[in-house]
């Protein structure tokens, strides 16, 4: 029963006990995936950037530094109220000059035109999706000719979760979430072995042919 709950609440945190221990967690050990997945989106001044389930924020504050030119625009979609709220906080001030505009609600329904989009990125979420290739599709959908996505995760430690029941009942192995990657209309898709300080991890890269 609290296994599922952890499920849930990690996938969909909620302004509540759990999913206040749920932000912290993310906060602290979701900080070097964010930024490498940012970094790795190799992200220029005038980019249009799409975070998807931005959590508490940590990869849209990293993001934002690089989009230097007053064209460059930063997106970001999350399921949850409560991350969307924390996130809003975190961003307000950019938010409020127009530099960054969040949205609530779900992969499979992104509420921007098609190809609009230069850079994807997200981290540790694909496999709360509740159907990959619509969302696949969908990020697909939205992104430019020739725009690359990069997902961040870290294998080891999702194994070690699911171990624990605290992840259950997900397609968590990066093999049906790239499948699906292909069958969306995405190329060169990759993962890739990373390492940070001595730390490993893991990129899935993807470009959107059109």
């Amino acid at each position: 029963m609290l296994a599922r709950k952890l499920t849930q609440q990690l996938g969909h945190p909620t302004q509540s006990l759990v999913g206040w221990l749920v932000k912290q967690f993310l906060e602290r050990h979701n900080r070097v995936l964010e930024e490498r997945a940012v970094r790795l989106c190799e992200i220029q001044p005038d980019s249009t950037v799409l975070e998807v389930g931005f959590g508490p924020g940590l990869g849209l504050q990293e993001a934002v530094q690089y989009l230097t030119d007053p064209k460059g625009k930063l997106l970001g979609l999350d399921y949850s109220e409560y991350m969307h709220k924390v996130a809003r906080e975190r961003l307000r001030d950019h938010i409020a000059s127009g530099k960054v505009q969040l949205f609530q609600g779900r992969v499979e329904s992104i509420p921007l035109p098609a190809c609009s989009v230069d850079k994807v990125y997200h981290c540790n979420c694909y496999y709360f999706w509740p159907d990959l290739l619509a969302g696949s599709a969908e990020l697909h959908r939205v992104m430019k000719p020739g725009a690359l996505m990069v997902t961040t995760l870290k294998l080891a430690s999702i194994r070690e979760a699911v171990s624990r029941g605290v992840i259950q009942d997900k397609k968590w192995q990066p093999e049906p979430y790239m499948e699906a990657l292909i069958a969306a209309g995405f190329t060169d898709v990759r993962l890739e072995e990373k390492q940070h300080k001595g730390r490993d991890f893991q990129a899935i890269f993807a470009t959107a042919a059109k």
